[in-house]
């Protein structure tokens, strides 16, 4: 685990996997933006959601980012990757402001390339930390 990322972070993201109608494995990002770079942050959030949906076995332009804006049950910086088709579910993550930037917690179906996920989400320049579900 990169040192970037705390314990209390990692055991709520493993809490975030536990097992329910899909295995789920997912990913802490460590971004340097601010409050004031939501652009740049929506952006890292799209970018993310394409490798993780080219390694489930979706082409990233038949999905889509739903954002909850109408569903109470959303918050403000929670995001869903959905299938265009059926709104299949593809991913789901927080952006999550700590120490004046911004994390992404970000999970996805265990069937998808976990390792190869963590080596794109890496070379775009980001600090990765895989969470494997149970």
């Amino acid at each position: 685990m990169t040192d970037a990322i705390d314990q209390d972070l990692y055991q709520r993201t493993k809490a975030l996997l536990e097992p329910g109608e899909i295995e789920l494995n997912g990913a802490i990002i460590r971004t340097e933006y601010g409050n004031d770079e939501d652009v740049q942050m929506m952006q890292a959030t799209i970018d993310i959601g394409d490798i993780i949906a080219e390694h489930a076995g979706y082409d990233p332009a038949d999905c889509y980012v739903y954002s909850g804006n109408d569903d109470p049950e959303f918050s403000s910086n929670q995001h869903q990757g959905l299938t265009l088709e059926d709104d299949e579910f593809v991913w789901e993550c927080q952006q999550l402001l700590r120490e004046g930037t911004f994390d992404i917690v970000i999970y996805y179906e265990a069937s998808a390339d976990h390792e190869a996920i963590l080596e794109e989400i890496s070379d775009l320049g980001y600090e990765v930390t895989g969470v494997e579900g149970s």
